[in-house]
């Protein structure tokens, strides 16, 4: 039966998004937080009264709204624009808050106060399109709009939009004046930059993605050892995955110089790469090459991609660091396949798709029984199948087995030390845990989810502002990556920063898992928000009615921390 709160109508979604928020928050967080909670006290909330829209949810640092008509959304968008601008006429940065605005036009569900549809998806895709202070529009809301408002569109084509089955045509809002110029999101590094976009699969088979994207990642991990070189982690790059953005705002919105794209097409035995190396300050294509191979070279041209864009951008590096991003990987093409498609898994959640994983991973060990990283994968995945710390005590010592043998396989691997030291994190051993965690990243100084698990780990051994400043680090390679914000929710919380806790916490989005909302509960009754604790902690029991807070929480090497993360969760509400 229909839920009878649940009703379709037409309207017009806008969705605002803050430009450069990480920026933002790590020049000065609180004074962003600040800033942007009295921009909506006082510009916001009253552009919509006049407008007649209201604000359907926060999204991080997104706002989705919702108008009665297309010409009252576009109306109160260039509003809201304008006075933005007019209150960004101050010195500290923080205080400079650019908006992207999209808009569209179609029929949604609503139920209760939320809004879902295809509508509603679309703008959220505009706003992606548009200019730091610009606004992008669907065809039918420049339709609508036209002849009732004195604007000028500028026609973008169709433009293919994630997600979205057909492409849409989109405009971008022509105004009087110039777009405010904006600075890059992030200031560059001292040493070269660079974000590898995810090559695009050419294989006409959707279900070669892992394929395309697994060649992407891998070169994101071998320039990631390079020390001469910054580079952008693989969740930030993964963002701009279907999306037509100019690649010199995408380099803006990541802090880096340089960008690589490219393809991957697997046609039976053979496989073709291209690649394109981009100075995105200048626009300039610095390299691109066309490789075709037999399959079974696959591994030569990754190695013969990752030196050619080194050695274009940071020049000679030593032959040491060269050696070691070539070594110790597996010379069984089925065996890297079945790791790829693993990882694939592995990353999607979910008990069936945890156990595909894990099945994958037993394979590619099987297919190469001396591949160090399946090894190591497949320990991880043993812990994650079985519900990480709650894992039967039999599953933690054969997973310690099979880490501590990927380590000794490849002790140069980055990722068997991380997989390692959170085994043994989920075992209690706080001290193995931090030192693997650590060799990890010393391999690897780019792994931007090893850092986050350093950061977490020390968090819960009892070093928490040591664990927030270590996570920060993370979150300038990686902003997009969820376990670094979740991780960064855990250490604040330990140091008594709710507010801070709880911003980082709303990061997350929607996915978020029960423990996760259940800490935001913690926050907001540690806050004296107690209604909004409890209303939080009615949607955890909701989503899991068994909760427990004595059976689920989480390990901590000090008992008084996990007593303050008790008493946050049993004073919203949650039964212990």
């Amino acid at each position: 039966m229909a839920d009878p709160r649940a009703r379709r109508r037409l309207a017009a979604i806008a969705v605002a998004d803050v430009v450069g928020y990480s920026r933002l928050m790590e020049i000065d967080e609180a004074g962003t937080l600040a800033t942007l909670k009295e921009r909506r006290k006082a510009i916001l909330d009253p552009v919509l009264r006049v407008h007649d829209g209201r604000v359907v949810k926060t999204m991080g640092d997104g706002v989705l709204m919702e108008f009665a008509s297309a010409v009252n959304a576009v109306a109160a968008a260039l509003e809201l624009q304008e006075k933005m601008a007019e209150a960004n006429a101050v010195p500290s940065a923080h205080q400079r808050i650019l908006l992207r605005i999209g808009i569209n036009l179609g029929d949604l569900i609503g139920e209760g106060t939320d809004v879902y549809g295809d509508c509603v998806n679309v703008a959220a895709r505009l706003e992606a399109l548009a200019d730091p202070g610009g606004i992008c529009v669907s065809a039918k809301v420049r339709d609508e709009t036209l002849g009732r408002l004195a604007l000028a569109f500028e026609d973008l084509g169709e433009q293919p939009l994630k997600n979205i089955g057909n492409p849409v045509r989109v405009f971008r809002i022509v105004v009087g004046t110039p777009a405010v110029a904006v600075e890059p999101s992030l200031s560059l590094p001292d040493k070269p930059s660079i974000a590898v976009l995810p090559f695009t699969n050419m294989s006409g088979e959707p279900d070669q993605r892992y394929f395309s994207d697994g060649i992407t990642e891998d070169i994101i991990t071998e320039l990631s050892r390079s020390r001469s070189l910054f580079v952008i982690a693989r969740n930030s790059s993964f963002q701009y995955r279907d999306k037509a953005m100019d690649v010199r705002r995408i380099a803006s919105d990541l802090g880096v110089r340089y960008v690589v794209e490219g393809s991957v097409r697997k046609l039976g035995s053979r496989i073709r790469i291209t690649a394109q190396l981009i100075d995105a300050i200048s626009g300039n294509h610095l390299w691109s090459e066309r490789f075709d191979r037999d399959i079974g070279e696959l591994f030569d041209v990754q190695d013969e991609l990752t030196q050619i864009i080194v050695a274009t951008i940071a020049g000679r590096l030593e032959d040491a660091e060269i050696r070691i991003a070539t070594s110790k990987r597996t010379g069984s093409v089925p065996a890297y396949d079945c790791l790829l498609r693993g990882v694939q898994h592995l990353r999607s959640y979910g008990p069936d798709e945890n156990r595909q994983a894990r099945e994958l991973f037993e394979k590619a060990v099987a297919l190469d029984p001396q591949y160090g990283l399946a090894h190591a994968y497949l320990a991880l995945s043993l812990i994650v199948e079985n519900r990480y710390g709650a894992a039967p005590d039999a599953i933690k010592e054969r997973a310690l087995d099979i880490a501590l043998e990927a380590v000794r396989m490849d002790p140069l691997e980055g990722r068997c030390h991380a997989f390692l030291g959170q085994i043994y994190r989920f075992c209690g051993q706080w001290d193995q845990a931090i030192s693997h965690l650590e060799r990890g990243v010393e391999l690897n100084p780019n792994d931007s989810t090893s850092i986050s698990h350093l950061g977490g780990v020390l968090g819960i051994a009892g070093c928490p502002e040591q664990g927030i400043e270590v996570i920060r680090r993370a979150i300038r390679l990686d902003p997009y990556v969820n376990f670094a914000w979740a991780a960064l929710a855990i250490c604040l919380y330990l140091v008594n920063r709710y507010d801070e806790a709880l911003a980082a916490s709303r990061k997350l989005g929607r996915g978020k898992t029960v423990w996760q909302m259940a800490r935001e509960a913690a926050c907001l009754a540690q806050l004296g928000r107690l209604d909004e604790a409890r209303a939080q902690a009615a949607e955890v029991l909701s989503r899991k009615p068994d909760f427990s807070v004595q059976a689920e929480l989480p390990q901590y090497k000090r008992p008084a921390d996990a007593e303050h993360l008790r008493q946050g969760l049993l004073n919203a509400g949650l039964p212990d």
